[in-house]
């Protein structure tokens, strides 16, 4: 029986590796002779370096940047050859601002610019960078300002071909956020409120990055706050498409091509999949769904597991074999949320539906799917 495990991270809690290491020993207790093949897994987000070193090598790289409120911090990258994976997050994620500390109004991703112009001045001519976990809601304007300030004869509005540096660089942009920059579902208003803004300072944060991006179009000729993706990050993604040229790409399609995921999903019987929270928005996008997309045309069922379930109808009728909780109903939150009980959970519960499902050489779809809450 050969079994694949693609857990993304249970954020706050584990990381994808170690998701799908509490898998693998929930499928040998079931199977002892099962083959395991694990894969860790990002949409761009929280691991996203991570996920892409353990597929595909590499170096990291540590450099001190600034902090969503310019404040030092150490953070680090990876560096295939000349190519370097960035993930937004260390430089200008929430995780690196106390609650009390966040205002989305003063936070900048200034320091995600210097993580840029650090792979550049090392010869780096494709960057990857995945945007997740933000704190900012600046439209890039700090990651711009961080470019102009490292390089004073490039002019941002026209753009980096003109720029030899700059515009020698592919920039491709990893998020399953498929949002505009601004409007009702720009990133102010969808994003805003869990970076810390207040109804006032979503009004606020619209209203600048309407007006940056009218500004610009005006003396570009072009505008890309409509674009998919143009409001990951906080705006990030505007300025990386406006000012960079970058491309903008599912970030779980993106690692699993490099991961070559399609030769890992050969004579494979089952494939587990997973997040923190499961809902009707998986399917837009994020890390289950994209493993979900390359498994079904295979006839390869695929059992999604969460810290938390809802909407298991809606998930199940896109395709899903199962769609269960981790945990008992009810269970306190801040008890599922320690690392050795989510383990211990994670194990149970592919354990129990390896058990159920069968241990031939194609595990069936179980016969009756399930919603946990």
């Amino acid at each position: 029986m050969k079994v694949v495990l693609a857990i993304d991270s249970f954020k706050g809690c584990l990381s994808s590796a170690d998701a799908n290491a509490a898998a693998a020993v929930g499928v040998r207790r079931a199977v002892p002779c099962a083959e395991v093949m694990t894969l860790p897994v990002s949409d761009g987000g929280e691991g996203w370096i991570e996920a892409f070193r353990a597929s595909s090598g590499g170096t990291y790289v540590e450099t001190t940047v600034c902090d969503p409120l310019m404040r030092p911090v150490l953070a680090c990258y990876l560096m295939q050859g000349e190519r370097a994976i960035i993930e937004m997050a260390r430089a200008s994620g929430l995780t690196l601002l106390r609650p009390e500390e966040r205002n989305p109004l003063l936070a900048t991703s200034y320091g995600t610019g210097q993580l840029v112009l650090d792979a550049v001045r090392r010869g780096c001519k494709e960057i990857v960078v995945g945007l997740g976990g933000s704190a900012t809601s600046d439209a890039g304007r700090g990651m711009i300002q961080a470019l102009c300030d490292a390089f004073p004869e490039w002019c941002p509005t026209d753009g980096a071909a003109r720029h030899s540096v700059l515009g020698a660089v592919r920039f491709t942009l990893a998020t399953d956020v498929t949002n505009p920059l601004y409007g009702p579902n720009g990133a102010a208003q969808v994003f805003g409120p869990q970076k810390g803004a207040t109804k006032e300072m979503v009004a606020e944060l619209d209203r600048r990055a309407r007006c940056f991006a009218a500004e610009t179009a005006c003396k570009m000729g072009f505008d890309c706050a409509s674009e998919p993706g143009a409001g990951a990050a906080g705006g990030l993604g505007y300025a990386f498409m406006q000012f960079l040229r970058a491309e903008c790409r599912s970030g779980i399609d993106l690692l699993l091509d490099v991961a070559r995921y399609e030769t890992l999903l050969k004579e494979a019987d089952v494939v587990f999949t997973g997040e923190g929270a499961a809902d009707r928005q998986t399917l837009m996008g994020k890390v289950p769904f994209g493993i979900l997309r390359s498994t079904l045309p295979k006839g390869i069922p695929t059992l999604l597991i969460a810290g938390q379930m809802s909407d298991a109808p809606c998930l199940l009728s896109a395709g899903f074999a199962c769609a269960e909780s981790i945990n008992p109903p009810g269970y306190p939150l801040e008890k599922a949320m320690q690392p050795d009980i989510c383990r211990q959970h994670i194990t149970e519960k592919v354990e129990e539906l390896i058990r159920s499902a069968g241990c031939g050489r194609r595990c069936p779809r179980p016969s009756v799917a399930r919603g946990g809450k």
